[in-house]
């Protein structure tokens, strides 16, 4: 299979480059900085792209790429990080900006080779970097400039080594998919195709080969798109040894233990039911800090499991594999790749205890959302269930700020509820990407007929994505919004005020912790 190997320079973006270049249906894989050229032959990749990173490459321990790799002949393309470490390899000289780039950017095109082929004279663009390239390798060509940065692309005389200093890989570029088209067919010429519901058989192959030895295995559900695709996935490998189970954690939407059974039932999968929310609020008793309340909440999840596994060993024999619907952008923010900053612990990745009494199996940790809910439908899953907007591991707790208690949770159920209700009723709920309620840890002044009222502050969120690793907030039209507000303040006992959060993806998360 002719693929794109992606060296990994520890960058948040990295795992974007990946699903851009899937997305043109090339196979493409990521890879450590680690690898020697030896290996990397090995793997016969038709191209390879050195991704962003956090670190400057003049620095002591920046991370740095074997430089027999350039002796290959292999076409490269470097982004961000990956164009400076390219330009220092090749003679260039790399230093501290003057003018940092954090967002849109406008580049001039200097001239439209190869790479830039297909681009207008100017183009938006997304920057993240706080180095520049100062001069270029010698007879490098000057391919792209901005405002702050002279250097903004570049390409070797024989088109086989390429650079740019912006993210085409994020959808704030708009021309980026022709920057990665125009490298993967004009320069790579790539010629296969490879699309992630095609790989399903494969996946069950897999699956049946690493799970013949397992007695039966656990997988904690909860009716979202992910742990139903990883359940059926799963299935489908080894039928009735896969044990699906929903820990009510008590930190879930309204009424949804039972929309969740009811999804089982339409994928034919005997689900088991466990009532553990007395335990995780007893656990969560006192603590504010958002990365505690993951941690703390993977741990009684686990420890949830362990029981319960112990319950089916006396009932159906060992079961000593747990199945997790863990997906790329859980592990890209729980710094799963090396070098990576991390963003926060997700409780099926870095919230996970340091001993458990399982293996760990994770069938779609190589896809992204989108590709997972392409892998559903093929599965027969239903429309209903794939469409599913994303619905954090930890529930509401990571959606209550400060403290969480069984009230602060029955509110936001309420407010999220009417929230719902009225996305729904407007027929929005195919637009928006991910929408939900937060509560606040303030209270407000609020006047109640011919009374003063004292409540606490939710928050609306509503944002576009498509991936989850960068997202634009929603515009609401004014009299959905108003609507809801209204009906928040008026139905909801205990809170006075609404607000609404329009903060972009970056800087901030698409969840409020």
């Amino acid at each position: 299979m002719e693929k794109i190997l992606i060296l990994d320079f520890g960058g948040q973006y990295t795992k974007l480059i990946a699903k851009s270049v899937r997305e043109l249906e090339v196979y493409a894989e990521v890879g450590s900085p680690d690898l020697t050229a030896d290996q990397i032959c090995v793997m016969k990749p038709k191209g390879l792209i050195l991704s962003g990173g956090p670190n400057s490459v003049y620095a002591p321990n920046a991370p740095q790429l074997d430089r027999r790799v350039y002796d290959l002949n292999i076409p490269i393309l470097g982004i961000c990080y990956g164009m400076q470490l390219m330009a220092r390899d090749f003679g260039g000289e790399v230093i501290r900006a003057a003018k940092r780039e954090y967002g849109t950017a406008t580049i001039e095109v200097c001239q439209p080779d190869a790479l830039l082929q297909g681009l207008e004279q100017t183009e938006r663009v997304w920057m993240s970097h706080g180095d520049e390239v100062r001069t270029l390798p010698p007879k490098f060509l000057h391919l792209a400039r901005t405002e702050n940065v002279t250097y903004a692309g570049m390409i070797s005389p024989d088109r086989k080594y390429a650079a740019i200093q912006f993210h085409p890989e994020v959808h704030h570029t708009p021309k980026g998919k022709q920057i990665l088209r125009n490298f993967l067919f004009d320069i790579c010429k790539i010629s296969e195709c490879w699309r992630p519901a095609d790989q399903i058989e494969e996946a069950v192959r897999t699956l049946r080969e690493q799970l013949k030895e397992a007695k039966h295995c656990l997988i904690g559900v909860s009716g979202g798109v992910d742990s139903s695709v990883a359940a059926v996935l799963v299935h489908r490998a080894i039928g009735d040894r896969l044990i699906p189970v929903f820990i009510d954690t008590g930190l879930l939407r309204k009424n949804e233990g039972q929309r969740t059974k009811q999804v089982f039932e339409k994928l034919g999968l005997n689900l088991r039911c466990v009532d553990a929310g007395d335990r995780f609020f007893e656990n969560l008793r006192g603590v504010t800090d958002p990365e505690e309340k993951r941690k703390r909440i993977g741990e009684t999840f686990i420890r949830v499991f362990e029981e319960e596994a112990g319950h089916f060993e006396q009932e159906l024999g060992k079961v000593d594999v747990l199945v997790q619907g863990t997906i790329y952008s859980d592990v890209i923010e729980s710094a799963g790749t090396k070098g990576a900053e991390k963003i926060k612990s997700h409780h099926n990745v870095g919230g996970l205890p340091g001993k458990m009494l399982f293996s760990i199996v994770e069938p779609l940790r190589a896809y992204f959302k989108d590709e997972v809910r392409q892998i559903g439908l093929k599965l027969g899953i239903p429309e209903e269930i794939i469409g599913e907007q994303p619905f954090p591991g930890p529930g509401l707790a990571v959606r209550i700020i400060g403290e969480v208690t069984r009230e602060r949770v029955a509110l936001l159920q309420t407010v999220d509820a009417i929230l719902r209700e009225e996305v729904q009723r407007a027929t929005l709920h195919r637009t928006i990407w991910q929408y939900f309620a937060v509560l606040l840890p303030v209270r407000s002044v609020a006047i109640l007929g011919d009374s003063r009222g004292y409540g606490q502050v939710a928050a609306l969120r509503a944002v576009h994505s498509v991936d989850g690793m960068t997202a634009s907030w929603y515009h609401f039209p004014y009299a959905v919004l108003e609507k809801i507000s209204t009906r928040i303040t008026n139905e909801v006992e205990g809170v006075t005020r609404v607000v609404y959060d329009i903060t972009t993806k970056p800087p901030g998360t698409i969840e409020w912790e």
